[in-house]
């Protein structure tokens, strides 16, 4: 008996594991040689798997590697040995020329990663002795522009998007209890997709983020008009969408299976669109930082919200949200204080 349309699609989507569902690319690199970087890079991969690397950071890790041995490849540089540190500065220069499809540079965070993974790897080439010393150990770093994120949706934008999904059918209930998960929680996208049944605990108004980013778990608080809304589609549109009662995710597909973030994204961005707003899942995360900082939160309790690792990466939103500046700029400020035309200097002929 054939499985629903939506069981086999996803599990074609989960044997892939891949962002758009296409094959990945097999390489026919050289690996006959003992110290063929071919070779060593399966070794290396299997090294971070073993060590619990998640799955994001080893496909960020195999793409990085896969521009570089085919940049190599090019150049008949196809062994470790063959590696100094010259050449990585020629690949450098070559990373920061190269253009993505819509014709711009690659972002210096993008370059970044990529050389970041050639250091590490090359550290552990060392380490294995198969060269004798690391040419990428004073590779010099680009310097990470400090970008401040998307300005945050006000709070009008924030009541039409939501009012956007007509809850009377299962798929727009389904969008609107997404929307405000994202909202309420802060987050990210990927959290929400391998979001589970067990997860999300009404009473206690909370779910369990489980192996967030960097393999962490952690507990947050969900808001009230957030409750409603899932307990709604839970309710009445996830029985509908559901097609194997095996199924555990929390938000479900028309295919009756588990989102992918990709299609989460073209969701969100399709609906901000249509109240015009743009931005896309990242714009409601920085939303929800943005106006809990407004409404007074400490930092640290959005940084625990938000699942940073660092201090600094949740302080950017002090730079973002500005109700405070506004507050002592208007307190403080003379030309932000009404005056009396009479106490306005009156100019000299």
């Amino acid at each position: 008996m054939a499985l629903p349309k939506g069981i086999v699609n996803v599990a074609i989507m989960r044997r892939r594991k891949l962002r758009g569902g296409q094959d990945r690319h097999t390489d026919s690199w050289d690996k006959s040689k003992p110290d063929a970087l071919a070779l060593w890079r399966d070794t290396y991969l299997a090294s971070l798997e073993a060590r619990n690397y998640s799955p994001n950071t080893l496909e960020s890790r195999r793409d990085a590697f896969r521009v570089f041995l085919t940049w190599a490849a090019e150049r008949e540089l196809t062994t470790a040995t063959q590696i100094t540190r010259p050449i990585l500065e020629a690949y450098q220069r070559w990373l920061s020329r190269t253009t993505k499809a819509n014709g711009k540079r690659l972002g210096w965070s993008t370059q970044q990663s990529r050389l970041s993974a050639l250091k590490d790897w090359f550290r552990w080439l060392t380490k294995q002795d198969v060269i004798m010393h690391n040419p990428a150990s004073e590779l010099e770093m680009p310097r990470q522009e400090k970008r401040l994120p998307d300005s945050a949706l006000t709070h009008a934008q924030v009541a039409a998007l939501m009012a956007l999904p007509n809850v009377a059918d299962p798929l727009g209930l389904r969008d609107r209890a997404m929307l405000e998960t994202l909202y309420s929680t802060g987050m990210r996208r990927i959290e929400l997709c391998r979001l589970e049944l067990p997860n999300f605990n009404a009473e206690r108004r909370t779910i369990h983020v489980h192996l967030g980013k960097g393999k962490k778990d952690r507990f947050v608080p969900v808001g009230e008009q957030a409750v409603y809304w899932i307990e709604r589609y839970l309710d009445q549109a996830r029985p509908r969408l559901c097609l194997d009662t095996r199924t555990q995710a929390l938000f479900l597909t028309g295919y009756g299976g588990p989102f992918h973030p990709d299609v989460v994204s073209r969701y969100v961005s399709s609906w901000m669109r249509e109240a015009g707003i743009t931005g896309s899942c990242h714009a409601l995360r920085h939303t929800c930082a943005t106006h809990m900082l407004d409404g007074g939160a400490d930092i640290r309790f959005i940084q625990q919200l938000l699942g940073h690792e660092k201090l600094d990466t949740t302080a950017i939103y002090t730079e973002v949200s500005i109700k405070q500046l506004q507050e002592v700029h208007a307190r403080c400020h003379p030309s932000a204080r009404p005056q009396n035309e009479a106490s306005v200097p009156v100019p000299t002929v």
